[in-house]
C-alpha cells in the first residue's frame, strides 16, 4: 500500500483483547496507520471517541505520537528483557503518557431523547494516547492478563492477543482470520497427499 493510500475500514482489526493490543495490530499485515483517515477510522472504531466525533485536530503529530506508542508497547509485550535499556526506556514513556487526563465523557440528550455519549470537548491527542498507554499499564501489571498474552499461531501473523478462552486454548489472534486460513491450508495438505 502506497504512503498516504487510506486503509478501508475492514482491514482494521479490533480482535487482540485490549486497545493497547489492537493497536498493536496495525502493523500487520503492513501498516494500517500510514495517513490521518486511516488512523481517525482505528480511533473512532476503537471506541476511544463516539463514533461521531469529530476528529478535525488530527494531522501528522497523531500520527507520530500512535506510532511511537505502538512501538514503546510493542517493547514490552514482546518480551523483551525486562532489564534491557529499551524495556526501560519504553516503560518510562508508557508511564508519562498514561498520567495524561483521558478525554472527559459527558452524557447529552441525543436526538431521540436518549442519553448519548459525547466528548466534552474536541479530544486531544496526548489524551488519546493516555487511555490507551493506561490500558497497556494495566495489561502489564495484572498478572492473570499478563499470562494470557499470546502470539497467533497463524502463518507469519505477528499478532499478539489476550487469551481469555475457556481453559486458554485459544490459537490464533481471529478463528475468521488466521483460523480459517489454517484449517484452509490443513484442508489442501490433506487433499495434495490423498491425490499422490
Amino acid at each position: 500500500m502506497a504512503l498516504g493510500t487510506p486503509t478501508a475500514p475492514y482491514e482494521l482489526r479490533f480482535d487482540a483483547g485490549r486497545i493497547c493490543l489492537d493497536l498493536l495490530a496495525t502493523t500487520h499485515p503492513e501498516e494500517r496507520l500510514d495517513a490521518l483517515e486511516p488512523l481517525r477510522a482505528w480511533i473512532v472504531r476503537s471506541a476511544l471517541v463516539p463514533p461521531d466525533t469529530p476528529l478535525t485536530r488530527a494531522d501528522p503529530s497523531w500520527l507520530a505520537g500512535f506510532r511511537e506508542l505502538r512501538g514503546q508497547i510493542a517493547q514490552l509485550v514482546r518480551g523483551l528483557v525486562p532489564d534491557a535499556r529499551p524495556y526501560d526506556i519504553a516503560l518510562a514513556r508508557i508511564n508519562e503518557l498514561a498520567g495524561t487526563a483521558p478525554p472527559a465523557p459527558r452524557a447529552v440528550r441525543g436526538e431521540d431523547g436518549t442519553l448519548v455519549r459525547r466528548l466534552a470537548g474536541p479530544p486531544e491527542c496526548a489524551a488519546l494516547l493516555a487511555v490507551i498507554a493506561r490500558d497497556a499499564v494495566e495489561l502489564l501489571t495484572d498478572p492473570v492478563a499478563r499470562a494470557g498474552l499470546r502470539e497467533c499461531e497463524g502463518d507469519s501473523c505477528p499478532i499478539v492477543y489476550l487469551d481469555t478462552s475457556r481453559g486458554r486454548r485459544r490459537r490464533w489472534c481471529s478463528s475468521e482470520v488466521c483460523g480459517n486460513r489454517e484449517r484452509v491450508a490443513r484442508h489442501r495438505r490433506r487433499a495434495a497427499l490423498a491425490r499422490a
